[in-house]
């Protein structure tokens, strides 16, 4: 007997519920918001004046971007769950996997992103690391 998956409810997943996960975050208008700031931060630019780059070893600043960014995504999905915006959030999850991978010290979940946990979708796996960072008073913010 196989148990149904699904993303966008977090059914069949041992990950919080986006209710759950999200039940802090800021409201969308003011994620977007943060994320493209944070996003111009990280890529060296700030409201179109070029910055210094970002400096080595910022990959707990890249982390707690992709982190939001992949969250906000999420949260998009959910509300919106056409084709274009489950791609873009499965993208976003996806980069915060890889990045987790390489970094394993900065995941705070008890599933790690390789976990068969969240396959075929890391949008769990990023509502767990999102419910994970806000617990923990969002270090890196």
């Amino acid at each position: 007997m196989s148990i149904a998956v699904n993303p966008d409810t977090g059914d069949g997943f041992d990950a919080p519920t986006p209710a759950e996960a999200y039940a802090d975050a800021p409201d969308l208008r003011r994620e977007m918001h943060d994320v493209m700031e944070l996003g111009a931060v990280r890529d060296g630019r700030r409201a179109g004046m070029v910055t210094n780059p970002p400096t080595p070893g910022a990959a707990a600043a890249d982390r707690v971007f992709l982190l939001r960014r992949a969250a906000l995504m999420d949260r998009m999905a959910v509300d919106d769950p056409g084709p274009g915006a489950r791609g873009a959030a499965v993208r976003a999850a996806f980069e915060l996997a890889r990045l987790d991978r390489q970094h394993p010290q900065m995941t705070a979940g008890p599933h790690g992103p390789y976990s068969i946990e969240f396959d075929p979708s890391q949008r769990p796996y990023v509502r767990q690391e999102y419910a994970a960072w806000t617990a923990a008073g969002q270090p890196g913010a």
